[in-house]
C-alpha cells in the first residue's frame, strides 16, 4: 500500500531553527535547524516507513494572495540570517535522502501541498503532512493525517477530522471559515474585528460558514457583534478566501513520480559534511548490523531442533491469562518448527522444554501462562528478549517482537504483517501464517545476542539474571494462582453505595432547588455558575468546567459543593472498582491481576487488568473493597508485610547523610528529627504541626518537590515554603550535595541509575523550557530513589522464593502493591512464617541504614492493617 509523506519545508525549518540551541560546525556554519531537520526525517522514515515523499517550500515573498491584499503576512519578522544561510543546505539534506522537493512561483508550499493531497484523496492513497502551521489542518481527511510539530519538532499532535471535532465541535473544511471570522495575525489575515476563537466557533456551530452568518445578521444578537460583522463584511469574505488553500496547482508530476528510494550514502555524506556525529552513528549502527534474511528449514519434529532454541507460543487474545494458545513455534537457528496446538501431543512438547540446555524467547510470564493452559508447568527459560529491551531502554513502548527486533537492528522479513496500525497492517492469510511465526521465533533467535551485548555494556547483567528473569517467573505463578474474593461482600457494598448516593443526589437537588443530571457538565455548570451564582474557575471550549479541582476550590462557598465532592468521590469508586471488580472474578471465586515489568520507568511493578494498586485507601469507603479480598480456605489468615519509610532510608542511604541515617539507625522517628533539625527545637517541643510540616517536606525532597508545590501542600505561602526547604536542605548537607550532583550526572550522561544499576534516561535535562527542565531534573533525582526502593521489594520477592526454609511453611505470595507483599498463611504457620519472611525482606540488601518492616494478618486484606 502506498504511503504519502508531504512536509511543508519552511514551516519545518523554523520550528527545528527555534526548537534547538544555535550549533554551528567548525567552517562556521550554523546547522540547528539542518540538525533538526535530520532528526525529523529520520524519525519520519523509521516510524512511518513512506513509500512516496515530498518537500514543498515557498517559492518567494509574493504569491498570487498578495495581488489581492497586498498586507497579507505584513508585518512578519525577517527571517534570522542565523536561518537563512541553513536553507540551502536543507535542499541539500533533502536531495542527500532521495526525497522530492517542490516549489512553484506565486503558490505557496501550503498550495503544493493542498494539491497533491487532494490528488491522493482521490485515489485513495494514505496521507501525512508534517507542518508546523495549523492553517494545513483544513485538510484532515479520512485518508490524511496532520502531524502538527510543537515544541519544536520533538512532538506532534496527529490531527484527523475526529480530533477537530472533537476539539473545536466543527470539521476540518469549516477551518477556513473560522480564518475568515477571527482573522489570523500570524498572516496578517484581518478577520472581522472583535470576534475572537470562542465568538467564531459559536457562530458557525450555529450558521456553518461565513456566508450564512453574514445572510443572517438580523438573528445574530449582540449590538457589537452585530455591527462589526454588518461593516466588515468583505473582510470576513476575502479573509475566508485568503486562508483557503489553492488545491489546483500546476504540476508537471503525479503521485506515482514522488517515489521514496532512501539514498543512504549520500545522506551519510551530507552528515559527516555538517559534522552530525551522533546521527551518523545512529544510522551506521543500524545499516552496520545484520538485516537478517530469515532462511531456515522447516521442520516436523521437535526432536531436529538443537539444544538452544528460541521458543514463541501464538495465542488470540491480548490477555494471556485469558487467551487461547494457537501455535507453537521452536527455531535453534537452522531449523523451525511451527506447529498447530491442536497438532501437538503435549507430552512430547513437555519433553522437549526439558530436554534443552537454553530457551531464549520474549515475555517469559507469557509464555509460562499459555504453556499452563496446555497443561505444562514448565518455567526454565533462561532469557527474555522483552525484559532486556526494557532495562536497556525503559522509554521505549513494548509493543511485541517486531519492534523490539527492529530497535535493535533486526528487521523481519514480512514486515507488512508485524508493524503498524490500522490499514497499514495486515492480517496474514492462512498460507502466510507458517512463515509470520517463522519471522517472529528468528528475530527473537537473532536479536539475543545485540541485547546480551548492551546488556553487558551497561554492567545490568544481575540486574537482568539474578533479579528480573527470576522474578517474572513469581509473578507467572502469582497471576494463574490469583486471589480469593468473596463476591458477595462487593454486591452488598453496591447496595450500600447506590443507597448513599441516592441520598446524596436528593439533597444535591434540594440545594439546587430543582432536579437535573448531576453527572452532566453542562447541566451542572449552569445550576453552580448561573443559578447559584458561584464565581467561575475555570472555562473549558464547551463551556464551564466543573472537575475535581474547580469543585474543591469552590469548596466551603457553598453546602452544595461538599456532596458533590461526596458524590463523585462514591460514583468513582462505585463505577471503577465495586462494579468493576465484580466483573473480572472469575468462575473459581478469583481475581487474576497482571503484573507488568515493562511500563513504569522507575521498575516499579504495575497491576493491570484489574489495577489492584490502586484501590483507595485514604477514604473508610475505599479501604472496605479490601474485605472482599479472603484467603481461600478457612483454615488460612492473609498476612501482609510492607517497608516502612523505604523511599527516605534509601535517600539516607545514597547520600550518606549522618543525621538521617543515625535517626532510622535508632529507630527515631525520622518526621519528628526532621522537625528537630529544621525549626532547631528539642524532640519534646516537636508539635503535630512541626511534625506534619516535616513529614511534607521530607516526601516532597523525595519528589524533587518545588516551593511552589510544598506551599499548595501546606497551604502555606511560596516564601514559607522556600524557606522550610532552605531549612531543610542546611540541616542535612549531604540530601543537598547529592540533588546537586544527581542533576550534574544526569546532564553529563543522560541517564541515572539506582543502586542496582538499573538505568532511568532523562531526556529533557538539557531542554531551553524552563518546565521541560525543572521536571527533567526532579526526575533524575526521584528516579535512583523510587526505582532502588523498587528493586529492593523485587529482590525480597526472589530472595523470599529461593531461600531453602520457605518451602516448610503453608505460605503462598498472593500480591506486591507498592512497598506490600500479601501472602495466604495457614494459621498453623503464622507465628513462625513472619519472622522468617520480615528477617528476609528486611536484610535482602547491604544498605548503611536498617531496613524495618511493619506487618499485620486478618480474615481479609483490610483487617490485615
Amino acid at each position: 500500500m502506498k504511503k504519502l509523506i508531504l512536509i511543508d519545508g519552511n514551516s519545518i525549518a523554523f520550528r527545528a531553527f527555534y526548537g534547538l540551541p544555535l550549533l554551528s560546525n567548525k567552517s562556521g556554519l550554523h546547522t540547528n535547524a539542518l540538525f533538526g531537520y535530520a532528526r525529523l526525517l529520520e524519525r519520519i522514515i523509521q516510524d512511518e516507513k513512506p513509500t512516496h515523499m515530498l518537500v514543498a517550500f515557498d517559492a518567494g515573498k509574493s504569491t498570487f494572495r498578495h495581488k489581492e491584499y497586498k498586507d497579507y503576512k505584513g508585518g512578519r519578522q525577517k527571517t534570522p540570517p542565523e536561518l537563512g544561510e541553513q536553507f540551502a543546505p536543507i535542499r541539500r539534506l533533502i536531495d542527500a535522502y532521495g526525497i522530492k522537493r517542490y516549489e512553484a512561483e506565486e503558490y505557496e508550499a501550503d498550495d503544493i501541498i493542498g494539491t497533491l493531497s487532494k490528488q491522493a484523496d482521490q485515489e485513495n492513497v494514505e496521507t501525512i503532512i508534517v507542518t508546523g502551521d495549523k492553517d494545513l489542518t483544513q485538510l484532515a481527511s479520512d485518508n490524511t493525517t496532520i502531524y502538527f510539530t510543537k515544541k519544536g519538532i520533538s512532538e506532534v499532535d496527529k490531527i484527523t477530522p475526529d480530533f477537530i471535532r472533537e476539539s473545536m465541535e466543527i470539521t476540518p473544511n469549516q477551518i477556513i471559515d473560522l480564518k475568515g471570522l477571527m482573522g489570523d495575525k500570524s498572516d496578517n489575515i484581518p478577520g472581522v474585528p472583535g470576534v475572537g476563537e470562542k465568538t467564531a466557533l459559536r457562530l458557525l456551530k450555529q450558521y456553518g460558514s461565513v456566508e450564512d452568518v453574514l445572510s443572517n445578521l438580523p438573528e445574530i444578537s449582540g449590538k457589537k457583534l452585530n455591527e462589526n460583522l454588518t461593516n466588515f463584511q468583505e473582510d470576513a469574505i476575502l479573509s475566508k478566501r485568503l486562508a483557503t488553500i489553492y488545491t489546483e496547482v500546476p504540476m508537471d508530476f503525479s503521485i506515482e513520480d514522488l517515489a521514496f528510494n532512501e539514498n543512504t550514502d549520500e545522506k551519510h555524506e551530507i552528515f559527516r559534511e555538517f559534522e552530525f556525529n551522533s546521527l551518523l552513528q545512529d544510522v551506521e549502527s543500524k545499516e552496520v548490523e545484520e538485516k537478517i534474511e530469515f532462511t531456515t528449514e522447516l521442520v516436523d519434529d521437535f526432536s531436529q531442533l538443537g539444544k538452544n532454541i528460541s521458543f514463541y507460543i501464538e495465542a488470540e487474545g491480548e490477555n494471556y491469562l485469558r487467551a487461547t494458545p494457537t501455535f507453537v513455534v521452536a527455531t535453534d537457528g537452522k531449523h523451525t518448527i511451527v506447529k498447530s496446538v491442536d497438532d501437538i501431543n503435549i507430552d512430547e512438547l513437555k519433553a522437549f522444554l526439558t530436554s534443552r540446555d537454553a530457551i531464549y524467547t520474549y515475555d517469559i510470564k507469557r509464555n509460562i501462562c499459555l504453556l499452563n493452559h496446555l497443561n505444562i508447568d514448565f518455567t526454565d527459560f533462561t532469557e527474555d528478549m522483552m525484559l532486556a529491551a526494557f532495562l536497556i531502554e525503559p522509554s521505549i513502548t513494548i509493543v511485541g517482537v517486531a519492534e523490539v527486533a527492529e530497535q535493535f537492528g533486526v528487521n523481519i522479513n514480512n514486515d507488512e504483517f508485524f508493524y503498524g496500525k490500522g490499514r497499514n497492517k495486515k492480517t496474514p492469510t492462512p498460507e502466510e501464517y507458517i512463515p509470520f511465526l517463522q519471522d517472529k521465533v528468528l528475530a527473537i533467535h537473532h536479536v539475543r545476542e545485540k541485547l546480551n551485548a548492551k546488556i553487558d555494556e551497561y554492567d545490568m547483567h544481575e540486574l537482568l539474571y539474578d533479579l528480573e528473569i527470576p522474578l517474572t517467573k513469581i509473578l507467572a505463578k502469582m497471576e494463574l494462582r490469583g486471589v480469593h474474593v468473596e463476591l458477595d461482600q462487593l454486591k452488598q457494598m453496591e447496595t450500600e453505595i447506590r443507597e448513599r448516593l441516592d441520598a446524596i443526589e436528593s439533597k444535591i437537588h434540594d440545594l439546587a432547588g430543582e432536579t437535573f443530571n448531576i453527572n452532566s457538565t453542562k447541566q451542572l455548570g449552569v445550576i453552580l455558575f448561573e443559578k447559584l451564582e458561584l464565581p467561575v474557575i475555570k472555562r473549558t471550549k464547551t463551556g464551564y468546567s466543573t472537575s475535581v479541582e474547580v469543585l474543591d476550590a469552590l469548596n466551603g462557598k457553598h453546602d452544595i459543593i461538599k456532596y458533590l465532592l461526596e458524590y463523585r468521590t462514591l460514583s468513582k469508586l462505585q463505577s471503577t472498582y465495586v462494579i468493576g471488580l465484580q466483573n473480572e472474578v472469575s468462575d473459581e471465586g478469583k481475581i487474576h491481576t497482571r503484573f507488568n515489568q515493562t511500563l513504569a520507568k522507575t521498575g516499579r511493578l504495575s497491576s493491570l487488568e484489574p489495577n489492584l494498586q490502586n484501590i483507595p485507601i485514604r477514604t473508610d469507603e475505599g479501604r472496605k473493597i479490601r474485605r472482599a479480598f479472603v484467603p481461600s480456605t478457612s483454615d488460612q489468615v492473609l498476612v501482609a508485610l510492607d517497608y516502612s519509610q523505604i523511599e527516605l532510608r534509601v535517600l539516607a542511604h545514597i547520600t550518606g547523610d549522618e543525621s538521617m541515617q543515625e535517626a532510622f539507625n535508632t529507630d527515631v522517628d525520622i518526621h519528628t528529627k526532621t522537625a528537630m533539625e529544621v525549626f532547631n527545637v528539642e524532640r519534646e517541643d516537636v508539635d503535630s504541626e512541626m511534625r506534619r510540616n516535616a513529614k511534607a517536606v521530607n516526601f516532597g525532597i523525595v519528589y524533587g518537590i518545588s516551593d511552589y508545590g510544598l506551599s499548595q501542600d501546606l497551604h502555606i505561602t511560596r516564601k514559607e515554603a522556600r524557606l522550610f526547604i532552605d531549612n531543610y536542605l542546611e540541616s542535612f548537607p549531604k540530601v543537598d550535595a547529592f540533588m546537586k550532583s544527581i542533576v550534574q550526572d544526569a546532564r553529563r550522561d543522560g541517564y541515572v541509575s539506582t543502586i542496582m544499576k538499573r538505568r532511568r534516561y532523562i531526556t529533557d535535562i538539557h531542554s531551553k523550557n524552563f518546565n521541560q527542565r525543572s521536571f527533567a531534573e526532579r526526575t533524575a533525582l526521584n528516579s535512583p530513589i523510587q526505582g532502588s526502593a523498587a528493586d529492593i521489594i523485587k529482590k525480597a520477592m526472589v530472595d523470599y522464593v529461593e531461600h531453602p526454609d520457605s518451602k516448610k511453611f503453608d505460605a503462598t505470595l498472593l500480591l506486591q502493591i507498592h512497598d506490600e507483599l500479601i501472602f495466604e498463611v495457614n494459621k498453623k504457620d503464622v507465628e513462625d512464617f513472619i519472622p522468617h519472611i520480615k528477617h528476609i525482606m528486611e536484610h535482602t540488601v547491604d544498605l548503611d541504614v536498617d531496613l524495618k518492616v511493619d506487618y499485620g494478618q486478618g480474615n481479609n486484606w483490610y483487617e490485615v492493617k
